[in-house]
């Protein structure tokens, strides 16, 4: 399940390539700490987003943490809700020690109606640990460089909806991507779980 570096593959549909050779665009451009990081790192993307609480912050400061990132919506009446419950299941198959070590990212689609508040009132909905777990609102002009990165191919639909891609990433301290998975219901991905927990096991001091 391991990834290799961003490669622009042409699929169906001209948006999702265009917006893939944007994003290896934007890796090649940023500054210096960038520089610092290896090549297929998703940090690379110099990105602002804001949290529940109003907090802005970097994307790259997840550089030294396991994260599982992904994106959703508020208003999203089926898919997000089961991505939100199976992360949690795959929370569940973690020791106490291991979840302590694990950072959740949930980045919105809707960017324009997505406030804090309403990232709030689904982290408090949903009943997630905000200690680890952050729910966040990027700016309009990283959207689609974002859902590349993540693999998340998504549309506005005329009701105001998103039909979107489910992929959840697991991703190193580094900022590698090592596995993903769209597996939302039962059990989760064995093979993910063991990429997972691989990813919790090495030490810190060992990432870079």
């Amino acid at each position: 399940m391991s990834l290799g570096p961003l490669r622009c593959a042409r699929r169906p549909g001209r948006g999702g390539f265009l917006a893939c050779l944007a994003l290896a665009a934007a890796l090649a451009t940023t500054g210096s700490v960038a520089g610092e990081l290896p090549e297929d790192s998703v940090y690379r993307l110099e990105a602002t987003l804001t949290d529940q609480s109003g907090q802005a912050f970097g994307f790259a400061e997840g550089v030294g943490q396991v994260r599982l990132a992904t994106m959703f919506y508020a208003s999203c009446p089926y898919v997000c809700p089961l991505i939100v419950e199976q992360i949690k299941r795959i929370e569940h198959e973690l020791t106490e020690h291991e979840r302590a070590r694990l950072r959740v990212l949930l980045i919105t689609l809707e960017v324009d109606k997505d406030t804090p508040e309403v990232l709030a009132a689904v982290a408090a909905k949903r009943r997630v640990d905000t200690s680890r777990w952050t729910l966040a609102r990027p700016h309009a002009s990283d959207l689609r460089k974002l859902s590349a990165l993540l693999s998340v191919q998504y549309r506005k639909l005329p009701d105001g909806n998103f039909n979107h891609s489910s992929v959840i990433n697991l991703i190193d301290r580094d900022g590698r991507v090592l596995a993903r998975t769209s597996k939302l219901e039962g059990a989760p991905d064995p093979d993910f779980l063991v990429a997972l927990r691989a990813a919790l096991a090495e030490p810190v001091a060992a990432a870079r």
